[in-house]
C-alpha cells in the first residue's frame, strides 16, 4: 500500500518544530517534481535562526481547482511510550501505525501524495495545488509566510481555489473552528528575605488582576453572549496559568507571570474582554502582551463546496472543531474546509497513532475530490 509506505517514510524524518524541516521538505519536493508538480519554495529563519521551508506546488493549468494544505512539523516526543521503537521509527501493531506525526499530520500528507500521483497533468481540467508549511504547531508561522510571499498562493486567492486542510477529522467535513489568543501578564517585584522589608512581592499586584480574570472566566462560561452553540464546549474558554518561579516561602517573589489562553469563536467579538484585560493590567502596573495566534475559520455550512464535500464523503452534515489550523491564516480563501484521516484524540499523545484503515480511506477520498474539482 503506497500510502502506508509514504506515511512510514515521513514519520522517519524528525521534524519537531524547534528543528529545521529542510530534510523532509527536500524529500517532498523530490516526490512532487517527479510526479509533475511545479514547486515554489518560501524559506525563512524562525526566531531562533533555524531555517524553515514551505512548499507550494501546482500541477495542471486553468483556474480554481483544488488545494490540499498540510504541515510538516510535529510536536516533541520526549515521553514516548515505547522502548522497543522510538517516536521517529514507524511501527505497526493491531492495524495501527505508531509514530510522532502519524496522525498529526504526516498520515494526511501520505494520502495527499498517493491521491495526487494518480493523475497526470493532462488529466486535469483545473489545477491541483499542494501546500506543505512549517511551524504550524508553534503559531502558524509558515502559513503566514506563504500568505505574505508566495506568488502561487496569491494565484489561488485570485481564482478562489477550493482548499482542504488535512488535519485529522476522521474524514468528517469540518466547516468551522475556533481561533487562538494568548495573553501574558507580568508583575515585577524584588527578591529579598521575607523577614526584612527590603523586598517587593510581585504577587501582590497580580492578585487584583487575577480576581478580574476569574470574573471574566466565570462570565464567558456562564453568559451566552460569549458562546457559540455550534461548538462543544461552546465558550471561548479562559484558561489561566500562574507561575512565580519561587520555590522558597521565605523569599519575596521577584516576578510573577500569568498566561491566559482563550479560543475565540465565530460571531463573537472578544475585544471588550481584551480591553478589560489591558485596563486592569495598567491599573496594577503590569506588563500585558496580547498575541493573536490564529483566527477563527468559518465557511458557511450551506456553501456549495461544503455541500459537495459532504456528498463525496457520504456525510449528512458538516461539523465544527475546537482546535485551530493553518486555516485561520488562510482567510482570503472563501471555500475552505478541514478534512483529514485520523482522530484528533490521538494527536500529540505519547503513543500517537493512526488507523491504517483511515489512511486507505483518506487516499480514496482525496482521489474523489481531485476527480470532482480538477478533472
Amino acid at each position: 500500500m503506497k500510502t502506508l509506505r509514504y506515511a512510514k517514510r515521513l514519520i522517519g524524518f524528525e521534524s519537531t518544530s524547534h528543528l529545521t524541516n529542510r530534510v523532509i521538505s527536500k524529500y517532498l519536493q523530490m516526490k512532487l517534481v517527479k510526479h509533475g508538480f511545479e514547486v515554489e519554495k518560501v524559506e525563512y529563519r524562525d526566531a531562533n535562526r533555524v531555517r524553515k521551508v514551505n512548499l507550494i506546488a501546482k500541477k495542471g493549468r486553468g483556474e480554481g481547482g483544488l488545494a490540499f494544505f498540510a504541515h510538516t512539523d510535529t510536536v516533541p516526543a520526549e515521553d514516548w511510550f515505547s522502548n522497543k521503537y522510538g517516536p521517529f521509527e514507524a511501527a505497526i501493531s493491531k492495524e495501527r501505525l505508531y509514530g510522532r506525526g502519524s496522525c498529526d499530520m504526516k498520515g494526511s500528507i501520505a494520502c495527499m501524495l498517493t491521491a495526487s500521483q494518480r493523475f497526470h497533468s493532462d488529466d486535469l481540467q483545473q489545477p491541483l495545488y499542494m501546500v506543505f508549511t512549517a511551524d504550524e504547531e508553534v503559531g502558524f508561522h509558515g502559513a503566514r509566510k506563504v500568505v505574505e510571499e508566495s506568488a502561487t498562493y496569491r494565484e489561488m486567492v485570485e481564482t478562489q481555489t477550493r482548499g482542504v486542510i488535512g488535519e485529522p477529522t476522521q474524514l468528517e467535513v469540518v466547516h468551522a473552528h475556533k481561533g487562538m489568543c494568548i495573553i501574558t501578564a507580568t508583575s515585577k517585584g524584588k527578591a529579598a528575605h521575607s523577614s526584612t522589608s527590603l523586598g517587593k512581592n510581585a504577587n501582590l499586584a497580580m492578585i487584583p488582576f487575577l480576581a478580574e480574570m476569574k470574573r471574566i472566566h466565570d462570565e464567558v462560561e456562564g453568559d451566552a453572549k460569549w458562546q457559540n452553540t455550534m461548538f462543544d464546549p461552546p465558550s471561548i474558554s479562559w484558561n489561566i496559568v500562574i507561575n512565580d518561579s519561587n520555590d522558597a516561602a521565605n523569599i519575596t517573589s521577584p516576578s510573577t507571570t500569568v498566561v491566559i489562553y482563550t479560543r475565540p469563536v465565530p460571531g463573537v467579538d472578544i475585544s471588550p474582554l481584551l480591553d478589560r484585560v489591558r485596563a486592569t493590567g495598567e491599573q496594577q502596573g503590569l506588563e500585558v502582551e496580547i498575541v493573536d495566534m490564529g483566527s477563527v475559520l468559518f465557511t458557511d455550512s450551506d456553501n456549495p463546496f461544503v455541500q459537495d464535500s459532504l456528498g463525496l464523503a457520504h456525510r449528512s452534515a458538516a461539523r465544527t472543531v475546537c482546535f485551530g489550523t493553518d486555516g485561520g491564516v488562510l482567510s482570503e480563501l472563501e471555500n475552505l474546509i478541514v478534512f483529514g484521516p485520523g482522530n484528533i484524540a490521538q494527536a500529540h499523545t505519547r503513543d500517537e497513532w493512526i488507523a491504517i484503515e483511515q489512511l486507505t480511506l483518506g487516499s480514496e477520498m482525496y482521489t474523489k475530490m481531485i476527480e470532482h474539482w480538477c478533472c
